[in-house]
């Protein structure tokens, strides 16, 4: 026993001295591994097979040697078993045997393999290994396609590089040799030295010769060229042959209109002594002294024209008598033409007197095929009842929203009207609904009331919808017509009640009629007109969701189409004479802000814009200047302004035809290209200087008021007002020969002391313009702190106390 015992220890110690044996083995065949992984990666050997059936050998390879160490364990443990049981003889006898058997057992091969890991390859077999790889080298290899189109890919990249870098080459070698023309061109001394050389290559003296005779050619052409010029200047001064200057007619001429009538010249001279002024008779000239100008005058006329008769054939004299008749018929058609639109009927109307109208009455349209307006209320093909209910309302005339609104209206088409509240919006947006109302007969008015009322009119205030519901009362009680105001403040079980009874028209503030809708006292199954007054207010009040949920109400079968129909007159007429009309909407509106601009382009089709008053005139756009002057300082002052620079054409205004001709003459003294233009003259004389100022042969135009209106020239970049106008909208018509067409303009005023009744009305056109700024000498004047005609109270503490 005990040398059994003394035997184990051994055992143990020569069997960890095996696992670390092993371990260190693992140890060196993983680095191994790990080198020959980084001699592979940096190898780039095509032959990839050969690697990887060398890996899986040396993988089988130490499988089988782990296998066979495992075993080994296995029978050292069973060995161990045996020994223990058995004798210590046997036990002895045993180990020895298998000590043995061990030693015998270990493989010779593997010891080889053992020592080969352990030692470095040898020359032999790195050349060996080398001629192999090369061997696979020179063997035919077939790619696959990815590796065909990979190598393709390449190649076409390293052509286009190549083909690169030689367009970069040639276009550097191109940019180099313009630099140095131009450096050579730039360089003073560089072509000095081209001249130079050019010369010495020149040499010759037959050379030198030749152009010396080219520039005596060009020196003879020279002379004869300014020759010629001389003869032509000297012919022009002293035979007075004027030679024409080609007329350039510019794209934007058109014939001249005078949009003015004779009647309206009110500068006219009372005194006799400037209406005939007196010619002083003098030797010379023509005429006899002592005897009457005018008689020698008709003498010598009758003279000639007995002596032209003479000879004179009869064909000659029927040709002049027939010359004459053309003459007077177009004289006669002129004055029939140029008569006022008041003094013409409907029909002789032209676009020019329309034109007129409208610029009369402040009316601004937008929208195309837009109906003329009305001039009065029997041009308006009213029904005989609705006539008779406005002529005794007192309805003399209609309001400038009224006039354009209604045969808008009438045509079924949509509305923006832009007008300041109190303008009669209400009879412009009533009327074309009563005459719809009224084509309808009765019996079906009584059938369909239960489909609720044709139209309905939304106000921001129930003090505006009271006020609208008692002008339409107006008309309604006397057309049989319906109304029902549905507002604030009110019962409303009462006025559901009269709704259920049945009505045509609605007059309601937003808020109630939608409390209306909801509870089901209302419903729009036939309501075919739309009224949003003072949509603006409506909207700043905070009324914008309720009014398009109202609208979200109303029906959608009835909706124009949003196409050319929508314009077309001849279709909406049609249409507006049936019962299931289009659904038509009118918004009136003092401004136009962004929310009004959007509920109009969502529920309004294709509609005509009419704007009433300021909106949209060229005074917005007009910087307006004031000069505080006398009256002999005004000539100075408009010097001054002219001499800073213009830009032609300018207008000049002044108030009396005299002061036209004499200050157009000391303009030209000045050295301005100076015309006129007032009633004295002819017609001829007003399309004369007209013409040259549109031409750009006159920079200034001297004119009275006949030119404030109707007289549209392009471009004009400043108006004068060197004598002010008596009355304000006199002054706006002159201003707003300037600024037009979306341009910008200038109009300079020379006030003086004897304009004080203009002063006030004209401060507040400069405080209202969003572009001029009032000078501190009209604000702080006198006459410009009150209107004229007012009764002034004096305030308590101005007033003087005596004890």
């Amino acid at each position: 026993m005990k040398r059994s015992d003394s035997l184990s220890p051994e055992r143990e110690t020569k069997v960890k001295t095996e696992e670390k044996d092993r371990d260190r083995e693992k140890r060196r065949e993983k680095k191994r591994s790990r080198s020959r992984d980084r001699d592979k990666k940096r190898s780039r050997s095509p032959d990839r097979k050969e690697r990887k059936r060398s890996r899986s050998r040396e993988r089988k390879r130490s499988r089988s040697r782990d296998r066979d160490r495992k075993r080994s364990r296995s029978r050292e443990r069973r060995d161990k078993k045996r020994a223990r049981s058995r004798s210590p003889h046997r036990s002895s006898k045993s180990s020895r045997e298998k000590k043995d058997t061990v030693h015998v057992k270990k493989d010779p091969e593997e010891d080889e393999e053992d020592k080969v890991k352990k030692e470095p390859l040898s020359l032999e077999e790195l050349l060996a290994r080398r001629k192999a790889e090369e061997e696979a080298l020179s063997k035919p290899k077939f790619l696959s396609k990815e590796d065909r189109a990979a190598l393709a890919v390449k190649r076409r990249q390293e052509a286009v590089a190549q083909q690169r870098q030689v367009q970069e080459e040639e276009r550097k070698k191109r940019m180099d040799f313009i630099h140095q023309g131009q450096k050579s061109m730039d360089d003073s001394y560089e072509r000095e030295r081209r001249e130079r050389r050019e010369r010495r290559e020149r040499g010759d003296r037959g050379e030198r010769g030749e152009e010396e005779t080219e520039g005596g050619e060009r020196s003879k052409v020279r002379e004869e060229k300014d020759k010629e010029k001389e003869i032509n200047a000297i012919k022009e001064r002293y035979l007075g042959i004027i030679k024409k200057k080609r007329r350039v007619r510019r794209l934007n001429d058109r014939k001249f209109v005078f949009d003015w009538a004779a009647d309206e010249d009110t500068s006219v001279d009372y005194n006799p002594l400037y209406k005939e002024r007196h010619c002083v008779q003098m030797f010379g000239r023509g005429h006899i002294a002592g005897i009457d100008l005018k008689a020698q005058i008709k003498d010598q006329s009758k003279f000639y024209g007995e002596l032209m008769e003479q000879r004179r054939t009869k064909e000659e004299k029927d040709q002049e008598i027939k010359r004459l008749n053309k003459v007077k018929q177009k004289e006669q058609k002129q004055k029939w033409d140029d008569r006022h639109w008041t003094q013409k009927s409907l029909e002789e109307m032209i676009e020019r007197d329309w034109r007129i109208f409208r610029e009369d009455y402040s009316i601004t349209t937008k929208g195309g095929r837009i109906p003329n307006p009305l001039r009065t209320w029997k041009e308006a093909s009213l029904t005989e009842e609705i006539n008779n209910i406005i002529k005794d309302l007192g309805y003399k005339e209609p309001t400038p929203i009224q006039r354009q609104a209604i045969p808008i209206g009438l045509q079924n088409r949509d509305i923006i009207g832009v007008a300041e509240t109190g303008s009669g919006k209400t009879l412009a947006f009533l009327i074309p609904l009563l005459i719809w109302i009224e084509s309808l007969p009765k019996i079906v008015r009584n059938e369909d009331a239960d489909q609720g009322p044709y139209a309905i009119i939304l106000a921001p205030t129930r003090e505006l919808a009271q006020q609208i519901e008692e002008e339409t009362l107006k008309f309604g009680r006397r057309l049989g017509i319906r109304t029902v105001a549905v507002i604030g403040g009110l019962s409303r079980e009462e006025q559901g009640f009269k709704l259920r009874m049945g009505c045509e028209i609605v007059i309601a503030t937003p808020g109630r009629l939608i409390d209306v809708l909801e509870n089901r006292y209302l419903v729009l199954s036939q309501c075919t007109y739309v009224v949003m007054d003072e949509a603006d207010r409506m909207i700043d009040m905070g009324f914008e969701p309720d009014v398009q949920k109202i609208l979200e109400y109303l029906p959608v079968t009835n909706q124009k189409p949003d196409t050319e129909e929508a314009e077309d007159v001849e279709k909406l007429k049609a249409n507006f004479a049936t019962k299931r009309k289009y659904r038509q909407t009118v918004m009136f509106t003092a401004t136009m802000p962004p929310q009004v601009e959007r509920l109009a382009r969502s529920y309004l089709r294709r509609p005509a814009v009419v704007y009433i008053g300021s909106a949209g005139k060229p005074t917005e756009r007009t910087q307006q200047v004031v000069y505080l002057v006398k009256e002999g300082e005004k000539k100075n002052k408009l010097k001054e302004i002219l001499n800073r620079g213009i830009e032609p054409p300018i207008i000049i205004f002044v108030n009396q035809k005299k002061g036209c001709d004499v200050l157009a003459r000391s303009l030209e003294k000045m050295g301005f290209n100076a015309c006129t233009l007032h009633g004295g003259k002819g017609q001829e004389q007003r399309e004369f200087a007209l013409n040259n100022l549109k031409q750009g042969a006159k920079d200034i135009l001297v004119a009275t008021d006949v030119a404030g209106r109707g007289i549209d020239i392009q471009d004009v970049s400043m108006v004068i007002n060197y004598d002010m106008s008596k009355n304000i909208e006199d002054y706006t018509h002159r201003i707003g020969r300037t600024g037009r067409a979306g341009k910008s303009g200038k109009a300079v005023t020379f006030l003086t002391s004897s304009d004080g009744p203009v002063m006030y009305d004209l401060k507040q056109t400069i405080l209202d313009s969003p572009v001029s700024t009032c000078p501190p000498e009209l604000a702080n004047h006198p006459d410009a702190q009150h209107k004229p005609g007012t009764v002034l109270t004096k305030k308590r503490r101005e007033e003087t106390i005596f004890a």
